[in-house]
């Protein structure tokens, strides 16, 4: 009888273990059964509402899905990037990130998360960012702005879309690389700042292209340059920051979608495989083109490795700037 109990025992034993690997596939078939709520760590209106909202607009049309874009700025990201920590790792709260997440353990001497709480999913795409003046500003190149900025202290006041933000680190990384001096006036969002951009009440600011365009072709702000390794098609006649003469400049902003660390992997891997077949749709790849992102389309794993690299980068970027906020 003993031998016939533990018999029983690992046989029962070997079911629930059976049951439990069962699990999260068994989940995946329901899923999803109601909204998902996708978090974005800033205003609407912005480049990451932009196309977080017209990428889950096409999953939708495509799988039934429906998402709910809930707007969560606030503290750099750091309210989104901590409420998807958090939150019950079911796929029902998911962020659409920029590259904040990978930047405010560096940039912050104090936050909740790690990155290690989150299970990356797909990686959209990327964005150069445009340095923009206002027009009564007397620089017509990154050397006059330069020149310009080191005349008097606080020259040039430089308006952000908030500490943390991709605006923000890639001005440091510039004010690190070529000398560039400024006062930082971080805003919520880079709506506000294009508000005091146009009031003159600042000079000059770092957004990313799709919020920049409509006030460059109106000549309502000035570009001086663009932040990728490349001129974007949408800017073709827009120099890169090494054109206009510092050499191995390249910042970009970039979309991806994550979880919870705990999120299931079948979970994971159906919306990976929805964003794929999303991104894969002509008429999404116009739009976010026209919108100057450039379609990267990478699944768990490599998203994996690219969010690891990047926190490694700007870790090095920002400790070289010696930039930290309490």
């Amino acid at each position: 009888m003993p031998r016939l109990s533990r018999c029983l025992s690992g046989l029962a034993a070997g079911l629930l273990l059976a049951g439990a690997a069962a699990l999260p596939a068994h989940a995946a078939d329901k899923y999803p059964d109601r909204p998902i709520r996708m978090l974005v760590a800033f205003p609407a209106g912005g480049s990451a509402d932009i196309v977080a909202r017209m990428v889950t607009q096409k999953v939708s049309e495509l799988s039934g899905y429906n998402f709910v874009v809930e707007n969560r700025p606030g503290a750099g990201g750091n309210l989104a990037f901590d409420a998807t920590a958090t939150a019950p790792a079911d796929g029902y709260t998911l962020l659409f990130s920029t590259p904040g997440i990978a930047i405010n353990p560096s940039l912050y001497r104090k936050v909740e998360y790690k990155l290690t709480d989150f299970k990356p999913i797909a990686l959209v795409g990327e964005a150069p960012l445009v340095l923009m003046v206002r027009p009564e500003l007397p620089a017509h190149s990154m050397q006059e702005l330069i020149k310009l900025s080191k005349q008097k202290p606080d020259a040039v006041r430089f308006a952000s879309s908030g500490n943390g933000s991709s605006s923000h680190l890639a001005a440091e990384v510039l004010r690190s690389m070529s000398g560039l001096q400024y006062l930082h006036v971080p805003y919520k969002g880079g709506s506000a700042a294009i508000t005091d951009m146009i009031g003159n009440r600042v000079d000059m600011t770092v957004l990313p292209i799709s919020e920049s365009m409509p006030y460059i072709r109106d000549n309502r702000l000035r570009a001086l340059g663009q932040t990728g390794a490349q001129r974007s098609p949408i800017a073709p006649d827009l120099p890169t920051m090494a054109e206009g003469g510092v050499q191995g400049y390249s910042v970009t902003t970039w979309y991806m979608l994550l979880g919870p660390a705990k999120l299931p992997d079948a979970i994971a891997t159906q919306l990976a495989q929805k964003f794929d077949q999303a991104l894969k749709d002509p008429d999404l790849r116009k739009r976010l083109t026209n919108a100057g992102v450039s379609i990267i389309n990478q699944g768990p794993a490599q998203t994996a490795v690219f969010l690891d690299k990047e926190s490694a980068k700007w870790a090095k970027a920002i400790a070289a700037s010696g930039t930290h906020i309490e």
